[in-house]
């Protein structure tokens, strides 16, 4: 009897992770000199669904979200997590930017999953469960090859493999 081995993909980050990342940055903005005497913070938006950075300008917002991108990379949590194409908001004389975390895989982002692997690996079955595609196969070689095709293909949004059994 052949027994299917499978996998979920999900677009999710772990919170634990996000949380000290955070902050990491919080007390580096703390020490950092070029922030001593500003308006610069950052902090978790309602609910822990995005980060609310606050700044003097432009750069000052920037070089904190690039002072969280380290801690981010280096905790292995993807930059893809984070939703920065909404600008920054001018109020009076400091900007503040709320930049939302990407959690879950819609319909079209699954269905693109799908139809990749249903093209890359026609013996590999992939069903969309929610928020997120659960793929299986009788062979474990297609189901790495299929982890291993989503890793190089290049997302709009973070993708992360839960469950291989």
């Amino acid at each position: 009897m052949a027994k299917d081995f499978s996998f979920d993909i999900v677009s999710d980050f772990d919170p634990a992770e996000m949380a000290n990342a955070v902050d990491q940055a919080q007390r580096e903005l703390g020490t950092r000199y070029d922030f001593k005497g500003t308006a610069a913070k950052l902090e978790f938006g309602e609910g822990k669904t995005s980060v609310e950075i606050e700044g003097a300008s432009r750069n000052q917002l920037d070089a904190i979200l690039d002072m969280l991108q380290s801690k981010l990379i280096k905790r292995g949590v993807s930059l893809k997590v984070l939703d920065t194409s909404k600008d920054p908001d001018q109020g009076g004389k400091e900007m503040r930017w709320s930049v939302p975390f990407v959690k879950g895989l819609d319909q079209d982002k699954a269905k693109q999953i799908t139809k990749l692997i249903r093209d890359e690996f026609p013996k590999a079955k992939s069903q969309i469960q929610g928020d997120s595609v659960r793929v299986s196969s009788t062979s474990k070689d297609d189901l790495q090859g299929v982890m291993s095709l989503l890793r190089a293909k290049d997302f709009d949004f973070p993708v992360e493999f839960e469950n291989y059994r």
